[in-house]
Formats: C-alpha cells, sequence, structure tokens
C-alpha cells in the first residue's frame, strides 16, 4: 500500500526556517517524481517543488525561489523541503505527492497519490 507521510509543520516567525519531511512506504521514491504542493485557505492548492533522481532534476516556484530546497534520502525514502526566510505568504498546508512521469503537471488529478499535508504558518 502506497503512502505518504508529511510531517514537520508548525508556527513560526517571519524569517525562521521549517523543514518538512515526506516519508514514503510501498514505493520507492527514487524510483518516481515526489513533488510538494501547498494550499492557503480560500486558494487553489498550487505548486511549490519537485525532485526527480532518475534524471536529477528539481523545480521550484517562482515564489520560493533561493528560499526553499527540495532534497531526497533514499535511505530513509523520504523528501525534505528545507524552507528558510520564510513569509507570512508561505502560510499554508503543504502536501506531497507522487507523479509518474517527469515532467511537473500543475493538475492535481495527473497525481496519484497525496498525503494528508500538514500545516505551516508564518506570523509577522
Amino acid at each position: 500500500e502506497v503512502q505518504l507521510v508529511e510531517s514537520g509543520g508548525g508556527l513560526v516567525q517571519a524569517g525562521g526556517s521549517l523543514r518538512l519531511s515526506c516519508a514514503a512506504s510501498g514505493f520507492t521514491v527514487d524510483d518516481y517524481t515526489i513533488a510538494w504542493f501547498r494550499q492557503a485557505p480560500g486558494k487553489q492548492r498550487e505548486r511549490v517543488s519537485r525532485t526527480s533522481t532518475s534524471d536529477g532534476t528539481t523545480y521550484y516556484a517562482d515564489s520560493v525561489k533561493g528560499r526553499f530546497t527540495i532534497s531526497s534520502d533514499n535511505a530513509r525514502n523520504t523528501v525534505y523541503l528545507q524552507m528558510n526566510s520564510l513569509k507570512p505568504e508561505d502560510t499554508a498546508v503543504y502536501y506531497c505527492t507522487v507523479y509518474r512521469g517527469s515532467s511537473w503537471p500543475a493538475t492535481l488529478y495527473e497525481y496519484d497519490y497525496w498525503g494528508q499535508g500538514t500545516q505551516v504558518t508564518v506570523s509577522s
């Protein structure tokens, strides 16, 4: 059974940092594209970042470039999202998800599995 479990969210002041984890089971993260999305209250779920070990590429949304870093630990079968210089507009529920291809679609139905999400709240 495929499972994705996010953790690491919390309340932080603007300018602070958090590291989110996405622990995968039922498949190997090394074989798939893993992406992070986020959804703020009243807004659509949006792409944040994605990593693909198979082709060694990482992508970031413009809004987080230079502040967020995605990485994977194949031994732990876990993908991380290091978030630095956090801003109040980063406040959202963050989700990790799996994609069988190597691109980075924005449409949610193209992703196969989703975690339950972890809340990130950045205070000003």
